[in-house]
This record gives C-alpha cells, structure tokens and sequence, in this order.
C-alpha cells in the first residue's frame, strides 16, 4: 500500500554511479542528468561548497581549504560522506526541491526507489556501502545490478535466455568484462583499469619523453580530441598547455595523435589480454554462442577509435559497439525499474533491503 502511495508523488530512479560521471535515469522521463562524480569541499569544516559540473571546474584551481575530490575509486566508495552528499544533491534535483539543491545535504523529498550499477565482483562490504548511501541519500528501497548486466539489458539483449552474451564495459575507473546467460554472471573480470589509467599513462609520457607537466583534466581533453588505439588514415594533432619541469614555467605544445597512441598503448594491451583470459576461462558452448553474437562494447572506452577493431583482431571474434555506449548502463537500470521480474531475476542479492 506506500509502495503503491510513494509511487503517486516520486520518480523511481535507476544511477549510473561512476568513478568519472554520474547519470540518473527517470522512469518516464529518461536520462536527466549526465554530471561528473565530483565534489567540493572545505578541507577543515567538510562543507560541500559544489558538486557534479560545478565542481569539476574547480579541479586543479583550488585554494589550499578546499578540495576537490571524486568520492568514488575504482567504481567503489573511496569517501562515504562525499558520495552520500552527491546521492542526495542528484536526488534532491531530480524531485525539484531546491531548498535540497542549495543545501547540498539530505533533501527533504518523497522516497523513491533506486536501480543503482555497480561493479562485478565487488566485495560485500562495498555493496553495502552503496545501498547505504542510497537510503540515507532519500531512497525508501536501494537494489543493485551488476554493470555489465545493465550494459547487456540497455543495448536491448535478452539476457535471460539460454546463450551466452559477452560484454565489455569499459568506464572510468574499472573495465568490466563478463560473460552472461541465463540471467546470470557465468564469467566475470573486473580490472581496475580504464579511462582513468589511459590519462594517467599520457601524463607519464609527457613528463618522460618532454620534462612537461600536465594536468589530469588536460590530458583527457588530449584523448578525448585525438587519441586512438590503432593508425588512423590522417594522422592528427592537438596543442597542449602545461608547466617546464625543467624551467618551471609555462609550455605549449603540438602532440600528435600517435603520441598519444603510444602513451596509452600498453594500458590498451592490459585489457586486450584480460578479455581473451575471460574467453580462455568460458565454457565451449558459451564461446559458440559469442562468436556467432559477437562481443559487446559498452562504457566511454568503446568511443576510443579502433578500440573494437583491436578487440577483435586479438581475439578473432566480431565485436560490435552498443547504441549510445555511454549511457548503457543508466538505459538497463531504467529498464529494470519498468520490469519488476526482470529486476527480481538480475539484482544483486543479499545487503539491505
């Protein structure tokens, strides 16, 4: 009976919680909002001071008492408090309260239900740790589902039938690769490498092979601008600013598109090798299936030209790319909402209910 009451004066919510971006899903409304997992801080009172796009322009240019900081690591909660803050700002602004939005903390709003993603194979205290978060950000009900499942589930595949679905979820923090059927994980790999370690990799590139400092938020606008995983037809280049090592002072420079290649190359083979270890690992009726399918590429690393080609010349397997890879996820924990027994069959079980 309040299930059916909540219903009337809340928006069930299905969140794709990243380590580099957020996005909320509204059940009849679709994906309204698409912000990065930041916040900002004072260092000595804790008062959140901005989240999500605001406070992603204050990286980098911080005083000394404040940070600016992402409260999830590796697609898990790394600060408890910044990502109950965050929760409760996203919350709070999808049910319109901007006496919530303007204080960043709980929001005084109806409780609805939450789909969250989270990683395959986190460990039990890091489950818990997320549906805390949620019910203490204002969700009366907080269920989990594996990324690589909402991926599968939000590129329209059939997940609970009997054949086997590969997919590959590559995102900021953690690359998901798992193998699926039944409505169930057969196989899954976590690696806690991604676009996050493809950043860092072009920073030690740069400060290796040109003494030049730069920026994390400047070496993703180098790779989102021209980085690629193979040879591209016509080769590009992108000018970069950052600091000396050697001078100290400011530097500006031309990096081409194969530089950036060869930075994050051997980040690139790392996870080349864990999806054929995975397809190594799979049971022969399973692989049948996937090599007629094909493997799914889902997650901002799908967006990485040639990133498929590669996947596929390695392992001998078509693979294609999801509709509208980043938003994957978010488009299966919204599917799950809609569909109570799908959602009963893929959530994750056990933790809090």
């Amino acid at each position: 009976m309040f299930d059916s009451l909540f219903g009337l004066i809340t928006h069930d919510i299905g969140i794709d919680l990243g380590t580099a971006n957020t996005l909320v899903y509204v059940r009849g409304k679709g994906i309204v909002i698409r912000e990065p997992s930041v916040i900002a801080r004072h260092k000595k009172t804790k008062e959140i001071l901005a989240i999500g796009v605001q406070a992603k322009k204050m990286e980098g240019r911080t005083p000394a008492t404040i940070e600016a900081i992402r409260p999830l690591k590796d697609g898990v909660i790394a600060d408890f408090d910044g990502t109950l803050a965050m929760l409760s700002y996203f919350i709070g602004k999808v049910h319109e309260t901007p006496e919530g939005v303007r204080r960043i903390g709980l929001p005084k709003i109806p409780r609805p239900r939450v789909v969250i993603g989270i990683p395959s194979g986190v460990t039990e205290v890091e489950r818990r740790a997320v549906q805390e978060a949620a019910l203490s950000a204002g969700a009366r009900k907080a269920y989990l589902i594996e990324e690589p499942m909402a991926a599968a589930i939000g590129a329209g595949l059939s997940v609970c039938e009997a054949g086997g679905i590969f997919v590959v979820d590559m995102g900021g923090g953690t690359t998901e690769i798992a193998l699926i059927s039944l409505g169930g994980i057969v196989l899954n790999r976590g690696l806690r490498i991604a676009g996050d370690e493809l950043d860092e990799a072009i920073v030690s590139y740069l400060r290796m092979r040109y003494s030049m400092l730069l920026g994390r938020a400047s070496a993703e606008e180098l790779k989102l601008a021209i980085g690629s995983v193979v040879p591209l037809p016509t080769e590009k280049s992108h000018v970069i600013r950052g600091r000396d090592l050697e001078t100290g002072l400011p530097k500006s420079m031309k990096i081409t598109s194969f530089e950036v290649r060869e930075a994050i190359t051997p980040v690139v083979q790392q996870i080349v090798s864990r999806i054929a270890d995975t397809l190594e690992s799979a049971p022969p009726e399973l692989v049948s299936d996937v090599i007629e399918r094909g493997i799914v590429l889902a997650g901002g690393g799908a967006l990485l030209p040639g990133f498929d080609q590669l996947i596929s010349e390695a392992v001998k397997i078509p693979v294609w790319i999801a509709d509208d890879p980043l938003t994957a996820v978010t488009r299966g924990t919204g599917r799950v909402l809609d569909d109570p027994s799908l959602l009963k069959k893929v959530r994750v079980t056990g933790g809090l209910r």
